[in-house]
């Protein structure tokens, strides 16, 4: 019998992996075994994030909520966000707010009576104003395929992949050594986690599980920042 997580379990791993990812931002060496690893695990955060994002949309009661709920906690993380990653309150936001576009470009992939020329208009400014948060451009990419091709899952996981190349690609590129940006290749663990062991089912409906990660994510980088001032300065 195949071990099967449903979303909830499914969401508890992918906030643990978030959290040892970004521990190892803040505390270890990037170019390390230890930061390898660390980071490796953490590639499990955005895309698995982006496949929950459309998920969401897709069951989601409104839509217009869901996206006022991302919109406000985009916002609310802003300054933690900020100050983990730069040490001072600039443009610099979350994954929240990148899933906040993401949303908006599900909402006009949906849209049947815009022409394609408006939908890629308003694509490409949604990727340009993506670069301000965090996994810009991925999450607004991943979750368009994975709605376009959610009756598809070879083209699905095909063209999520395809991304996933292209961002291990990015990574190493920028990595001196190249082979150092390799954690990137964590990202490749997503469609084989989600096709293998999620098992579709939502688990608990406890109001706890819906608000934990909004409410987790802005905590954790502020206190994490407050640790690495305390120790590091």
């Amino acid at each position: 019998m195949t071990f099967k997580l449903n979303r909830n379990q499914l969401k508890y791993l992918v906030i643990v992996a978030m959290l040892i990812d970004h521990i190892a931002w803040a505390f270890v060496p990037t170019v390390s075994v230890l930061g390898f690893v660390m980071h490796f695990i953490g590639r499990l955060t955005g895309p698995t994030m982006a496949f929950f994002l459309v998920e969401g949309f897709e069951h989601t009661r409104d839509r217009k909520k869901y996206l006022m709920r991302l919109g406000i906690f985009a916002l609310i993380s802003w300054i933690p966000f900020s100050l983990f990653e730069v040490g001072r309150i600039t443009y610099s936001f979350g994954v929240i707010y990148t899933l906040f576009l993401g949303l908006i470009a599900l909402m006009v992939e949906e849209r049947q009576d815009l022409a394609p020329w408006k939908k890629i208009l308003l694509f490409f400014i949604l990727l340009i104003l993506s670069l301000f948060g965090d996994w810009g451009l991925y999450d607004i990419i991943w979750p368009v395929l994975l709605y376009r091709y959610r009756d598809n899952p070879k083209q699905k996981w095909f063209s999520f992949c395809l991304v996933g190349a292209l961002y291990v690609w990015m990574v190493s590129y920028g990595s001196k050594p190249f082979y150092t940006g390799l954690w990137a290749l964590g990202t490749f663990m997503v469609p084989v986690i989600i096709s293998k062991f999620y098992s579709g089912q939502a688990g608990s409906r406890h109001p706890f599980h819906k608000w934990f990660f909004y409410v987790f994510y802005p905590a954790h980088l502020l206190i994490l920042y407050l640790l690495k001032l305390y120790f590091l300065g």
